[in-house]
């Protein structure tokens, strides 16, 4: 198995996992943002969230709200910042969904996600146009 997450799951390499469900494992992450950086993970092994099946992507946020109170409360943090790297060019270094779990405290210096694109032209393309397009890509979605 070459997946470290994976190998995480099946217990051959150590994590400390802070939270476990049947489908979800939340652990420790080794190079932390903050005190507390918390990954969540499927346990089945998937390289993107579209590979996720619904049941599996809706447990991954319900552990992640847990782990987010939890890290609030523990920490005194005023909140966190959750984050996907979907895909290796999003800056995703490990292959398999993982959700960061961030807490966040006044003065961090971190920033909002917003920071992350700082020079997005907002009016490159008109709201009701990619609306449209996406309402497309989106018809077949029993969701939608």
């Amino acid at each position: 198995m070459d997946c470290i997450f994976c190998r995480i799951v099946a217990g051959e390499i150590p994590g400390e996992v802070v939270a476990e469900t049947d489908e979800i494992l939340a652990f420790l992450d080794v190079m932390p943002l903050a005190d507390g950086h918390v990954l969540v993970i499927p346990k089945m092994h998937a390289r993107i969230v579209e590979d996720l099946p619904e049941r599996t992507s809706g447990a991954l946020m319900q552990v992640a709200s847990r782990v987010s109170a939890a890290l609030c409360r523990e920490f005194g943090a005023a909140g966190t910042t959750m984050g996907i790297n979907n895909g290796a060019e999003t800056g995703q270094t490990v292959p398999h969904v993982h959700l960061h779990v961030v807490p966040r405290f006044p003065g961090d210096g971190a920033g909002s996600l917003h920071s992350a694109f700082p020079g997005f032209a907002k009016d490159a393309n008109p709201l009701p146009g990619i609306a449209e397009r996406l309402r497309q890509q989106l018809s077949d979605w029993a969701g939608a």
